[in-house]
């Protein structure tokens, strides 16, 4: 908008005599009128400051802040990023320009910056355990956590679970204040909901919606998360942050929201906190999440299809397919059938199904309802754990923190192996000062063997580098951008 100055108004100058009269009326109208209000007492004023009733009942949410307010925290991560990619070699290893093209092209081959996000998350114990949102410190090498009386710390990363979006951090602190956690499954649509955290870097923000709708799965997501639906205003920054119930519950983390524009558009998502106590659960036990797995693809079932297949409407989960040898092959699960309930609860549309076999224990005995030809049957299966290349998520990584060489790592999945081109390996995801940073290796590299040794897991890596003598050169072999190089590290003493 353009500030414009209006134009001046023209007219005839009056009289001198004219002037004069009115500026006589006016000074003694305004003489007379300020006499008649100094003579009059000052106006009866008095503010009433004694407590009102309250005229209009609202949903008053202080004392769920006052509650679980300080249990709130901020979390910066601090991460190395490729800006520029210089001119690739052109000539193979064993060419005698490859070195020259080393020597001198490769210094600004690719250049990197450090990059800061702040997110969101909660703490979970007294001693300093915090969950928040997985992308917020997925490929952090610096991870700091600020309390609300902006004491900093120094956070370890315990454990990350891509597939399900949920990290554990580990802070070095005591006595803390801790959020208390609900029950995701309780969830009604309609009931009121809090969400604290850090939009746009704006600390201990406070927004408010209700829940619109409940286990929505995401298209371009893992199918695995039944996502709580809000219109709780979430934004850049509210990652990781909890969402809380009118008990002042935790009952998700804030993760996702679904916009055009890069902010809130009315639609926000949360991951359950059923689901993400699945995880943390395992993360402090040290143990492999593990998903449950049945073995089989599923399709929506249309109404064309619902005619086929003689159903009276279109329900379920229709089998497309059966893996060979799997719970739902040895239950009788067959091409054709439509799934209709699991472990006794109903299946409507194909995406309630994964994250139900997804959460439920590997080794539980459960109750399969189906369709086929129309006519209603029961199997029974034992649910299986889902193996490592199957789905289209990363997986999880425990005891992936390489202290030795101040390194996150996690395994590769089947998908990560075909983008990277390897067929072993495990993945860099956070990097803090120390040998690995000094060798050159930051997060998205592919470590692929150490010592001579073909790196296949984390805890694989984790007992060559702890065996390893100090102060020796050791070569490690990485993939980096589309090329496989050696780098070497100097390890220090073991802890």
């Amino acid at each position: 908008m353009k500030w414009k100055m209006l134009p001046r108004r023209r007219h005839r100058a009056p009289r001198i005599w004219l002037n004069a009269f009115l500026a006589a009326v006016f000074g003694i109208g305004m003489g007379m009128s300020g006499w008649a209000f100094a003579g009059k007492p000052d106006l009866p004023i008095h503010p009433d400051t004694s407590p009102q009733r309250q005229l209009v009942n609202l949903p008053d949410f202080t004392p769920i802040i006052k509650r679980v307010g300080d249990a709130v925290v901020n979390i910066s991560s601090t991460s190395s990023r490729v800006v520029h990619e210089g001119p690739q070699d052109p000539f193979p290893p064993g060419s005698p320009f490859h070195q020259f093209f080393r020597q001198f092209m490769a210094p600004g081959g690719q250049q990197h910056e450090k990059v800061t996000d702040l997110g969101s998350g909660f703490i979970l114990s007294s001693n300093g355990y915090i969950v928040t949102a997985g992308h917020v410190v997925r490929h952090a090498s610096h991870i700091v956590v600020t309390l609300t009386n902006h004491r900093s710390y120094p956070a370890k990363l315990v454990g990350l679970s891509v597939r399900y979006d949920t990290a554990l951090l580990k802070i070095d602190a005591h006595d803390l204040p801790t959020a208390p956690i609900g029950n995701s499954n309780n969830l009604k649509v309609g009931q009121w909901l809090l969400a604290v955290g850090a939009p746009f870097g704006f600390f201990n923000t406070v927004t408010q919606g209700v829940v619109s709708a409940i286990n929505r799965t995401l298209p371009h997501d893992d199918e695995y998360i039944p996502f709580i639906q809000s219109d709780v205003p979430i934004n850049p920054g509210n990652s990781g942050g909890p969402l809380l119930n009118m008990s002042g519950q935790v009952v998700g983390i804030n993760d996702q929201i679904y916009t055009s524009s890069g902010g809130y558009m009315g639609l926000s998502f949360s991951i359950p906190i059923d689901t993400v106590m699945h995880v943390v659960d395992d993360f402090k036990q040290h143990k492999p999440v593990q998903f449950g797995w049945l073995g089989v693809e599923v399709q929506d079932v249309t109404t064309q299809m619902a005619k086929a297949l003689n159903l009276k409407e279109p329900v379920g989960a229709l089998v497309a397919s059966v893996s060979h040898h799997s719970p739902a092959a040895m239950a009788g699960l067959k091409p054709g059938d439509v799934i209709v309930t699991f472990n006794g609860q109903p299946v409507d549309t194909v995406g309630q199904l994964p994250p139900m076999v997804g959460n439920t224990l590997p080794g539980t005995k459960v109750d399969i309802g189906i369709l086929r030809n129309g006519k209603a049957m029961t199997l029974h299966a034992t649910v299986g754990v889902l193996p490592q290349n199957a789905g289209g998520g990363n997986g999880s990584t425990v005891n992936g923190n390489i202290s030795r060489l101040h390194i996150q790592v996690q395994s590769l999945s089947e998908k990560d192996k075909k983008h990277f081109g390897v067929g072993h390996g495990v993945l860099v995801i956070g990097v803090g000062n120390g040998p690995a940073a000094n060798a050159g290796i930051t997060p998205g590299m592919v470590i692929l063997d150490l010592a001579g040794e073909p790196i296949r897991s984390p805890e694989q890596l984790k007992r060559l580098v702890d065996g390893l003598p100090a102060g020796h050169s050791i070569a490690v072999r990485v993939k980096a951008h589309g090329q496989t190089l050696f780098t070497a590290i100097t390890l220090p003493p073991a802890d």
